[in-house]
């Protein structure tokens, strides 16, 4: 029998722009001052028989909670960080140093099970997006003044013992930048379901994500928050990734509810004390009622020196909010572009933009 959720209509927040994004359980800035959302349970609203929602199934387990819903499949899997076996295969694949904090068999998986088409966010696939070598132009590397003694305690031989002189290090993106859009995997028997990712027409509606939509207090019939990595720079600041998702029901009637949309979003964020923040998003929605089935992906890419962000605190003495990726979100997209998205830090990023592209699924 499957467990009562409780679901806020707060929990709609992570589905708001950069500066309205907020965890599952802390209201939108809109609220903060009006009564708490009333809440409606997962079973009030899913199973009883007055209620009209479409036919699906929900599966849980400890670790993951799936949905089968109209054409789709989704699979969210939340497990613990990687053992010391799972962190030594996964580093000896990726040929580079693990953040402190690995959960190397979380993913997210959506299937459209007409299409074959899937698409995928894994610690492994993040993990790809690293730079492994030397930093290139572009790259957006980040140096401190102990950056290189710190990458050689990461990358020797073991790392409570000093580097003998005679090992060189391996050379990486030590803030472990993931420009990390998720990945597709189409079943074989049906490949290129979509042929090509194309620009989004910025005069078309249906090529753009309607937050407006997103951010109405509507219940909520499937969410899941997937940690993928995180790493303290060894305490020089944070670096970290996590993928949301949420699909929306809307209230048509009073006694008829109905699934609207898929919503992910999946943000990289990096603190480097006294040095820079840097946030990196990508969202994705599918309208249940586009013909043929639409995909929108949009990426987004923001960087700030850390003083120019520090301004924003709330209270000067509390530095708390810099350490909260949804602050850091809210702090970079209300910078003027030519600050967050022209200048950055002066690293010369290149994901320091926005882009949104559409697939059609055959």
């Amino acid at each position: 029998m499957l467990n009562e959720v409780i679901i806020s209509n707060s929990d709609v927040a992570l589905c708001s722009s950069s500066s309205t994004t907020k965890p599952a359980t802390t209201p939108p800035d809109k609220t903060r001052n009006q009564a708490p959302a009333p809440q409606v349970a997962y079973n009030d609203v899913i199973m009883s028989p007055a209620v009209g929602v479409p036919q699906h199934k929900l599966y849980e387990s400890p670790n993951s909670r799936s949905i089968e819903i109209f054409n789709w499949f989704i699979t969210a899997s939340t497990n613990p960080i990687s053992n010391a076996s799972e962190c030594d295969a996964l580093q000896a694949s990726l040929g580079l140093p693990l953040p402190e904090m690995t959960f190397g068999r979380n993913l997210l998986t959506l299937e459209h099970r007409p299409s074959g088409w899937k698409y995928s966010f894994t610690t492994d696939g993040a993990l790809r997006n690293v730079r492994n070598g030397e930093l290139r132009e572009g790259d957006g590397g980040v140096k401190v003044g102990y950056a290189d003694k710190w990458l050689q305690s990461r990358t020797g031989p073991s790392s409570t013992l000093p580097m003998p002189p005679t090992v060189q290090a391996k050379p990486y993106d030590w803030t472990y930048t993931a420009a990390y859009t998720g990945h597709e995997a189409s079943n074989a028997l049906s490949e290129n379901t979509i042929a090509s990712w194309i620009q989004a027409d910025p005069n078309n509606l249906s090529h753009t994500i309607p937050m407006g939509e997103l951010t109405r207090p509507d219940p909520i019939l499937f969410y899941a928050e997937v940690p993928l990595f995180e790493d303290e720079l060894h305490d020089n600041g944070s670096s970290n990734l996590l993928v949301r998702i949420m699909i929306n029901v809307e209230v048509v009637a009073p006694q008829r509810v109905m699934p609207t949309c898929i919503f992910i979003l999946s943000r990289f964020t990096l603190r480097v004390d006294n040095v820079l923040f840097r946030t990196f998003d990508t969202r994705i929605y599918h309208s249940f009622a586009s013909q043929p089935p639409l995909i929108i992906k949009e990426t987004s890419g923001w960087e700030a020196p850390y003083d120019r962000v520090k301004r924003h605190l709330p209270k000067r003495d509390d530095l708390t909010p810099l350490t909260d990726p949804t602050f850091i979100a809210k702090t970079l997209t209300d910078l003027p572009t030519e600050v967050s998205q022209n200048e950055g830090a002066n690293t010369g990023w290149r994901e320091l933009k926005r882009n949104v592209k559409i697939g059609i699924l055959s």
